[in-house]
């Protein structure tokens, strides 16, 4: 797997712009966040809706992932199973949708660090219910 430099269009650029205003926090935090919530969002994301039309903000994969990129490729693999989409061949291509698609996700639902922990709550709340089906 080759994925050494990650690309987002403008308006994901201009949504991390925003949230950074909103939070204070960095758009390499946010793309995390973002990233894990798109992952607990049912549905795979529409790969159409994050084609990379022109390339506003460059992200290098380790700056973006940090020393959990073995975790968040992980998780991504363990959902393209339940997906039941081809991890190999699908891991670059769903990386970026669930990273793109969290980032939208994550500005609709942080308008200031205190919503952020509504969505942990959140979160935690899913996972209780998929640990006691």
């Amino acid at each position: 797997m080759s994925l050494n430099r990650i690309y987002v269009g403008q308006e994901i650029d201009n949504r991390l712009r925003t949230l950074k205003g909103r939070t204070g926090l960095t758009p390499n935090l946010l793309c995390r966040l973002g990233f894990c919530l798109s992952l607990s969002e049912p549905g795979i994301p529409d790969l159409k809706l994050y084609e990379e039309s022109e390339q506003a903000r460059e992200f290098n994969r380790y700056t973006l992932t940090g020393q959990w990129d073995m975790f968040f490729f992980a998780l991504l693999r363990e959902r393209l199973i339940k997906d039941k989409l081809d991890a190999e061949k699908e891991l670059i291509e769903q990386f970026k949708a669930h990273l793109n698609r969290g980032i939208m996700l994550l500005y609709q639902r942080l308008k200031r660090l205190e919503d952020l922990a509504d969505i942990v709550a959140d979160a935690q709340s899913k996972l209780q219910k998929d640990v006691n089906f």
